[in-house]
């Protein structure tokens, strides 16, 4: 099942990027996005987010992809339980 929804995200990011100009259009330029470059550029970012993130999910390897925000969020030892 990780390969089907990899090869799913895999084939959104791809279609993210090449029709951008058309997902763009149809949500409009909010504010924050401007800061960022424009809508294009941030559906460009989430595009290549997406197929990295579908490939290391197919490769079981999102730890070694999200280990750079482990180190801006280290895991917390909460004590479960009463």
């Amino acid at each position: 099942m990780q390969y089907f929804g990899g090869t799913i995200g895999i084939i959104f990011g791809f279609l993210l990027i090449k029709y951008r100009e058309r997902v763009g259009d149809m949500l409009g330029q909010p504010d924050w996005a401007i800061k960022v470059g424009g809508i294009y550029n941030v559906l460009i970012f989430i595009g290549v987010f997406f197929f990295f993130w579908s490939l290391a999910s197919m490769t079981n390897t999102t730890d070694l992809l999200f280990a750079p925000l482990f180190f801006f969020f280290p895991k917390r030892n909460v004590p479960t339980g009463f």
